[in-house]
C-alpha cells in the first residue's frame, strides 16, 4: 500500500516543485515511486520527469499529470497497491484538488520561505487544514523552510512566529537558500546527484525525516 506525500502551498515560488522532485527522486531508491504533478498547465515537475526520462534516469520512478481532483482521486486508487510512494506536487492556489490531497495524504508538507508575506499567504490555507481535519482529525500537515539562512534574526524571528500564526508542526531539516536545487532541477536531476555536498546533506536529513514520519 502506496504512503501517499502531499506537497501543498497557496503560493507560488516558495519550492514546492523543487521539493516534490526531490522527494520523489530520493523515495524512488527506496521502491517504487510515483510522482503525481497536480499543477497543471503550468507543470514544472511533469517537465522535470521529462528531462529526466529522456536522459534514461527514471528508475523506479514513475512521473505523471492530474487535470483535476476527480483525476486525482482516479489515478491514486490505480496507483495506490502497486506503489511505495506517491508523491502529489499541488497547485498554488486553493482549489478542490489541494482539499483533496489534505485528506488523502498521509504526510502533507508545506514549504515555507523565511519571509513575512509568505507566512501571512498561508494563512488562508491553514484555515482549508482545520476544514481537512474535521472531516480527517488524523491530517499530518508539517511546514518544510525553505531558503532558509538560520543564522540571521529575521529569520529565527520567522520561525518563532509561525508557531504562534500557523500553529503548525515544522520539520527540523531546513533547505538553506543555494542555487544547487535550481540548477538540478532544470536539468531533470535531484539535488542528491548534483554537486553541491551540502544541499545534499541537508536534504538527505530532510528524507529521513519524511520517511520517519511515514513509519
Amino acid at each position: 500500500m502506496a504512503k501517499i506525500i502531499g506537497v501543498v502551498q497557496v503560493k507560488g515560488g516558495v519550492g514546492r516543485s523543487t521539493l516534490a522532485t526531490n522527494l520523489a527522486a530520493a523515495l524512488s531508491l527506496e521502491g517504487a515511486t510515483t510522482l503525481i504533478d497536480g499543477d497543471v498547465p503550468q507543470g514544472t515537475s511533469a517537465s522535470w520527469g521529462a528531462l529526466r526520462r529522456e536522459a534514461g534516469r527514471l528508475g523506479n520512478l514513475t512521473v505523471t499529470t492530474a487535470q483535476d481532483h476527480v483525476e486525482l482521486v482516479h489515478k491514486a486508487r490505480q496507483l495506490v497497491g502497486s506503489q511505495d510512494y506517491i508523491v502529489i506536487d499541488g497547485p498554488p492556489r486553493i482549489a478542490e484538488i489541494t482539499k483533496v490531497m489534505l485528506i488523502m495524504s498521509r504526510l502533507c508538507l508545506l514549504p515555507l520561505g523565511a519571509s513575512a508575506a509568505e507566512v501571512w499567504a498561508t494563512g488562508d490555507l491553514v484555515q482549508t487544514v482545520e476544514a481537512a481535519r474535521r472531516r480527517r482529525p488524523e491530517i499530518d500537515v508539517r511546514i518544510v523552510w525553505n531558503r532558509f539562512r538560520e543564522h540571521t534574526r529575521s529569520a529565527r524571528e520567522l520561525s518563532e512566529a509561525v508557531h504562534a500564526q500557523l500553529g503548525l508542526e515544522e520539520m527540523q531539516a531546513r533547505l538553506g537558500y543555494r542555487v544547487a536545487y535550481g540548477e538540478a532541477l532544470g536539468r531533470g536531476l535531484s539535488v542528491s546527484e548534483w554537486t553541491d555536498r551540502l544541499a545534499r546533506d541537508e536534504f538527505g536529513g530532510l528524507v529521513a525525516e519524511v520517511k520517519a514520519a511515514l513509519a
